[in-house]
């Protein structure tokens, strides 16, 4: 199972804005046109990132059971807890007391986690068990060793 590691209580992001330069260009995988020119405008991260501020979360995506849904060790999860989750959402859920980020499963009165990986079994909750939705991963964050 993929858990989220997270060394404190998880904080909603901040109102503040998130500001960096969106280029005109598109990135090519070929050769750019010389003929372009490099304009450039600020952007807020967080209009392009967050719906809803006080519910929305960045939490740290720990293991590989989500690869084949392109999410990896140490990616960095945006959460919103404001989301209903619906059948094919990837979700942050606490099972056991711990978190773990899956896809929801939802069909015919049934509910489980799946993972994204063949390795791992889907997670189906036992007689008595409950397992909690705790938000909805909206988006990752990657970053590249460099």
């Amino acid at each position: 199972m993929t858990s989220i590691v997270t060394t404190t209580q998880p904080v909603p992001i901040s109102d503040a804005p998130l500001l960096a330069v969106l280029l005109r260009n598109r990135v090519c995988d070929g050769f750019p046109s010389p003929a372009e020119d490099f304009g450039d405008q600020r952007i807020d991260l967080t209009q392009v990132l967050v719906t809803h501020a006080q519910a929305t979360y960045f939490l740290r995506a720990s293991g590989t059971s989500m690869v084949e849904a392109g999410i990896f060790d140490n990616d960095i999860l945006v959460v919103d807890r404001a989301i209903k989750p619906r059948h094919g959402h990837i979700v942050v859920a606490i099972v056991d007391g711990n978190f773990a980020v899956q896809q929801f499963y939802q069909r015919q009165g049934r509910t489980k986690l799946k993972a994204a990986n063949p390795t791992f079994p889907d997670i189906e909750p036992k007689e008595g068990q409950m397992i909690e939705v705790w938000g909805v991963v909206t988006s990752t964050i990657k970053q590249f060793k460099v």
